[in-house]
């Protein structure tokens, strides 16, 4: 029998036949995995083979809510994708937004497994308890958001749908997932791989309940919740400007990224900051499932005397699309975002994508031919140029749709110097070269280069750039505590932007699932999934370890230009200090890899027995 708090059910797909089976979702797997990127961790690394490449039909798709999801707790609306990752060939996951989570909760499951590849364009249907793989002809071709507006009138607009667009058909490998007309599942390539099993969406509708442990305790504790995120002093400045409101403190402590990071300061960063954003393109806030802090901001620009309307821009977009592109106007930057939208490529690779062919072209690495036209930073015209180009695999495209570690190891001529991602996948928004700790999370984290596993950047700025002491430790602590919220399936931000207590949810888990932990149990199982996904990773990369930890030359090498970092960066040393004082928090050795005694003390016995019998 299923714990309360559970929909009871695992949902498997096999697209290759059609096929659909349901299986009781184990007990046991509840307890030790949570839900959300705990069932994503470990249904991948169970079921895939360490030799099928992300494209193989033996990868998996896994959809999965957590335990919190779809209640009435604020930011419940959080869902995991995930598979092995087409950006980096390791473990990759994403996590989206919007009602999708709740719809397939209610629908009655905890996870969805795709496995296989459809022989023709398909998609998955749910409506309770009618499951079905059907035909997606129509759709297929379409843009992503396009296609959610199409299937939206087709099958009823009650329907919570996801969708991918030409960049995941093409198997772009940073190509995203977008719902709700602008969530995104945007990072490690999920699109890619729901791309490659020709599967163009999931539509969903649920009118199930979910049993709880304790129902009115919990609807009382909810209702605390609520009531602690009005109250937070923050609570009214958040809403205004959303995550385009970081934009202005990001650049004055000169973490900007700007021209291919070369720089961490923009000095037209108020153009298209949050205040701007507000002031001139804003139509109206927009919130997913249970939200008291909507962060979306749903925006009309003009381009050319045409309006384009976008969820957005958030912060990430902003700055690797806005700063690291050189892009001047807040409409540009909003039209380029919703260009990435609909061909489904995730913003943040994108812009450092576009970035660093740009960057390429003016130091004549690449062609005017090669790249058929000029291209230059701070151009719109190119940005939307090489985007199109990359989602259809057109001319340079092709080669700049692989991300830019594959790319410069194709062009050559040092470009591996300033082609910006760890393990595979381009860095988020933040220049780290004046920020130790920002770095290390960067290096460190398990999908590669993304701050959603550690947002360290205030940290560093807190307690002083210069200093390394008690950097490695604060990293490990955030990469417990923020991934468990993808666990759980509920939203960081009320913690991260409002001051929340993380206490709430020690209090609120067990009143749903009956299972008697609080918040350092939780953060305990959250640290055995940080283990089991590094594990992953060394399982199905030959030579995984220290050496996939590194950034690129020109965070190690080349100062910044510019700004309040000028003439910043972290050596190689002072690096190799910090993963060392890293590996040692965590139980590791001195290459970066779980030792077995540390795998069987947090009830991974399972993954050291595979290492070992793998030589791994």
């Amino acid at each position: 029998m299923a714990l309360p708090g559970y929909a009871g059910t695992m949902l498997r797909v096999d697209l290759t036949d059609g096929s659909i089976k349901r299986e009781p979702t184990s007990p046991e797997m509840a307890r030790d995995y949570l839900g959300g990127r705990g069932f994503v961790a470990k249904i991948l690394y169970d079921e895939v083979p360490a030799t099928a490449h992300a494209f193989d039909p033996e990868n998996r798709l896994v959809i999965a809510p957590g335990p919190l999801s779809g209640l009435f707790l604020p930011g419940s609306g959080k869902v995991e994708f995930g598979c092995k990752s087409p950006a980096t060939g390791g473990y990759g996951d994403s996590n989206m937004g919007g009602h999708m989570a709740p719809e397939i909760r209610y629908a009655g499951y905890d996870a969805i497994v795709v496995h296989g590849a459809a022989p023709r364009p398909s998609y998955l249907f749910i409506d309770d308890d009618k499951v079905e793989v059907r035909n997606a002809a129509k759709y297929w071709g379409r843009g992503a958001i396009d296609t959610e507006e199409l299937m939206k009138s087709d099958l009823g607009h009650d329907f919570q749908i996801a969708t991918i667009g030409p960049a995941g058909e093409n198997k772009v490998k940073f190509a995203c997932i977008s719902h709700d007309f602008g969530r995104q599942a945007g990072r490690t390539g999920v699109g890619a791989v729901m791309g490659s099993k020709n599967l163009k969406a999931i539509a969903v509708r649920g009118s199930k309940t979910i049993p709880l442990a304790d129902a009115q305790k919990a609807l009382q504790k909810g209702k605390e919740m609520y009531d602690s995120c009005f109250s937070k002093p923050g609570f009214k400045e958040w809403t205004p400007y959303g995550t385009a409101g970081v934009t202005d403190w990001v650049n004055e402590v000169g973490a900007f990224p700007t021209r291919n990071f070369q720089s961490g300061w923009f000095e037209d960063h108020k153009s298209i900051n949050g205040k701007t954003l507000r002031e001139t393109i804003l139509v109206t806030d927009k919130g997913c499932f249970g939200c008291p802090i909507p962060c979306g901001k749903y925006s009309k620009a003009t381009i050319k005397g045409s309006p384009v309307y976008v969820e957005g821009p958030e912060y990430e977009t902003i700055a690797l699309i806005g700063g690291n592109c050189a892009l001047k106007s807040i409409h540009e930057v909003a039209y380029a975002n919703q260009v990435c939208d609909n061909l489904g490529i995730d913003t943040i690779s994108g812009g450092n994508v576009a970035a660093f062919a740009i960057e390429c072209f003016e130091k004549g690495l690449l062609t005017e031919e090669q790249l058929g036209r000029k291209v230059a930073f701070g151009d719109i015209d190119s940005v939307i140029y090489l985007l199109e180009k990359i989602a259809r695999r057109e001319g340079i495209g092709d080669m700049l749709a692989e991300g830019v570690k594959s790319a410069a190891e194709k062009i050559g001529k040092d470009s591996s110097r300033f082609a910006i991602h760890v393990k595979g996948l381009e860095v988020s928004g933040y220049e780290p070269r004046y920020a130790p700790a920002m770095m290390l999370s960067y290096m460190t984290a398990d999908v590669g280069a993304h701050h959603n596993r550690s947002w360290a950047i205030t940290y560093d700025v807190a307690v002083g750039r210069d200093t390394l002491e008690g950097k490695a430790q604060k990293v490990v602590e955030l990469q417990h505590t923020r991934p468990l919220f993808d666990a759980l399936g509920i939203c960081r931000l009320q913690w991260v932007e409002i001051g929340f207590e993380l206490e709430h949810y020690g209090d609120i888990f067990p009143l749903v699932t009956g299972l008697e932990y609080g918040w350092e149990d939780l953060i305990k199982v959250s640290e055995r999934i940080w283990n089991l996904t590094r594990s992953f990773n060394i399982k199905h990369i030959p030579g995984y370890g220290r050496s996939w930890d590194y950034p690129p030359a020109r965070f190690m090498e080349e100062p910044v230009i510019g700004g309040p970092s000028q003439g910043k960066y972290i050596d190689r040393q002072t690096l190799d200090r910090l993963l060392d004082e890293y590996y040692q928090i965590r139980g590791w050795s001195a290459e970066g890899r779980p030792t077995p005694e540390k795998l069987r003390a947090l009830g991974l016995g399972f993954v050291a027995d595979d290492l070992s019998a793998a030589g791994r």
